[in-house]
């Protein structure tokens, strides 16, 4: 199936106003196989038909932006952040609070939840005070389809090929077809949300983090798209919060209200301020 220029138009543009991503030129295959697998899925008879539907069908409208995310993730991705998160910044962000007292992180977006989850795994592992706190982790994501693969916490033996085969062993069960499952427990300390960096609105309920993980997404985003992401995102912190961003990612020319603080495991943006 091939499409003309306007309409690969009709479909990158439709994906930005949603998504806040950009698919460029370079990007045409993508578009056009991705589209093709919606219009043939739908049944529809071409790309007119199938923006009518659009219009009218919300369940689609979700088909489509899941059709096109990126879900490229494993456990103890970037675990030198992991590391900065229990040296560093949960012990400042505790510094001010009592025993008991809520701790929230959030992983935004989460794909199929091997962020959240390794957060978690981490925390137990190597954060000493970790049950002296109410940690809340929560993992948002645009794409309804990878937060029910999160929220089942089954994962490929490639997923978990970073993580050490302790960890394995103490917080995962075997299954068939070299598949492997959460335990319950751990499985249940993480929430998950659907949620889009784009819309300020929706982000609201989410309420306000001490930590955000937001990373490998701003690349996808354009310079307009990166402002709202940015500005959504500080709006999620509270004063003295921190986010953390991809490796190749920085908030230095996009917000500056952003503080950029290095540490010795990692780079990190800080919203200025003292929390209330």
């Amino acid at each position: 199936m091939t499409f003309t220029d306007q309409e690969i138009d009709r479909f990158r543009e439709h994906l930005y106003r949603r998504t806040g991503m950009w698919f460029g030129d370079a990007k045409r295959y993508y578009i056009e196989r991705r589209a093709a697998e919606r219009l043939v899925e739908t049944g529809s008879h071409d790309v007119a038909d199938y923006f009518a539907r659009l219009r009218v069908d919300a369940a689609e409208r979700q088909a489509l932006v899941n059709a096109f995310t990126v879900n490229e993730t494993y456990f103890y991705r970037e675990e030198h952040q992991l590391a900065c998160l229990g040296r560093t910044l949960l012990p400042d962000i505790v510094s001010t609070r009592r025993p008991g007292d809520k701790v929230r992180i959030w992983s935004a977006p989460c794909s199929t939840g091997e962020e959240p989850y390794s957060i978690a795994l981490w925390l137990l592992e190597n954060w000493r005070m970790v049950d002296a706190y109410n940690v809340e982790i929560v993992g948002s994501d645009i794409d309804s389809q990878a937060l029910e693969a999160a929220r089942s916490g089954i994962y490929a033996e490639r997923a978990l090929a970073r993580l050490p085969a302790a960890v394995r062993g103490a917080y995962f069960e075997p299954l068939k077809r070299h598949r492997w499952k959460i335990i319950d427990d751990l499985r249940e300390s993480v929430t998950f949300t659907h949620a889009n960096l784009m819309e300020s609105a929706g982000l609201g309920e989410q309420g306000l983090f001490d930590i955000i993980f937001c990373r490998n997404v701003l690349i996808y985003f354009d310079d307009a798209s990166r402002e709202i992401a940015a500005a959504n995102l500080y709006d999620r912190l509270v004063p003295g919060g921190y986010l953390c961003l991809g490796h190749t990612e920085s908030m230095s020319r996009i917000d500056d209200r952003f503080v950029s603080r290095r540490f010795d495991d990692a780079i990190v943006f800080q919203r200025p301020g003292v929390p209330s």
